[in-house]
């Protein structure tokens, strides 16, 4: 008996019937509720004509090559925006998942062959630091990342720090996103069975070498999708830059808009740029997990037995060399 039958009953002939029809049936409703709330009240206010969507989709439009040309560096500016923060959370998160695993192994050591004083030091020291940290990450993981990135944009300044643009909202969106992945490598860490851990400390590995060379490639592997939900995140809050006037694809979007008012036009097409790129991550993501889980499935295969003509011929071998 399959693993599927043993789950739920396999519907039968008549059951199948009544599933397609229930589905057919619910799909032309959708369409005809489509039809009648959606596309007709949007055609009786002419959002379907030339006029709004010519500068969009007719390359003879007069403005159709400086509307794609905008359109084309607001892209850019939000791919380099997004690449940056997003190479920035993954080190700056993969660090801080480590001290703090690292600190939470120290804060149950006794320091013993030490001297008292600095024995309650050290101890006193890895409290503070693990206090430290926990209050970073609640701190900056609670904070709205708009709010994030506007403190970072006006408060360098106010201690003479100047950058571009850019690296305001790149250090606002790594900020946010480093603590949140940080949390899903630590808590994937964590999870692992603590016999790892133990045998890792019984061949001589140091705590910080087990995490490094254990623990923490198989909290990549277990959270990939996890991780890879927040790097999309990532790419859709580079569109908060507007707050800073950084020039990504939503402001541009918005130029676009003040100057032909056809904002749902324009938004219609960035929705659809940024639904292809996030699609493409998660397609990604999925082949990254596939090729992951086969070769591990691969490598913890054991080494098959030899056939039995191969054992009959060595001990034919064998007796003849006797």
């Amino acid at each position: 008996m399959s693993q599927q039958s043993v789950l739920y009953d396999v519907p039968g002939p008549r059951q199948r019937r009544v599933t397609l029809i229930s589905s057919l049936v619910a799909t032309v409703l959708v369409l005809v509720g489509a039809y009648f709330l959606i596309y007709q009240p949007l055609d009786d206010k002419g959002q379907f004509s030339l006029d709004l969507w010519g500068p969009l989709i007719d390359p003879s439009d007069e403005n159709f090559s400086l509307v794609w040309e905008r359109i084309g560096t607001g892209f850019k500016n939000t791919l380099m925006a997004a690449t940056l923060a997003i190479l920035s959370s993954l080190v700056v998160g993969t660090l801080l998942a480590m001290l703090r695993i690292q600190l939470k192994s120290l804060a149950m050591r006794r320091f013993t062959g030490l001297a008292t004083p600095v024995s309650y030091l050290l101890r006193g020291l890895t409290w503070l630091l693990s206090a430290v940290t926990r209050i970073c990450v609640e701190v900056f993981r609670g904070l709205p990342v708009v709010i994030t990135i506007f403190f970072v944009a006006r408060g360098f300044p106010e201690f003479g720090v100047t950058f571009d643009t850019l690296w305001y909202l790149v250090i606002g969106l790594t900020i946010y996103n480093s603590v949140v992945i940080a949390e899903i490598l630590r808590s994937g860490m964590e999870g692992l069975p603590g016999g790892q851990s133990e045998a890792a400390a019984a061949i001589g590995l140091a705590p910080w070498q087990t995490t490094r060379m254990i623990l923490l490639p198989q909290a990549f592997r277990i959270m990939l999708p996890a991780l890879i939900s927040q790097l999309v995140v990532v790419l859709k809050d580079t569109s908060l830059g507007f707050i800073i006037s950084y020039e990504e694809t939503l402001s541009i979007g918005k130029q676009i808009i003040g100057a032909l008012d056809n904002p749902i036009q324009v938004y219609v097409v960035i929705a659809v740029m940024f639904i292809v790129v996030n699609y493409t991550l998660s397609k990604l993501a999925q082949y990254v997990q596939r090729r992951l889980s086969r070769g591990r499935k691969t490598a913890g295969t054991p080494a098959q037995n030899p056939p039995p003509a191969a054992l009959i011929s060595q001990a034919e071998g064998a007796g003849g060399g006797a």
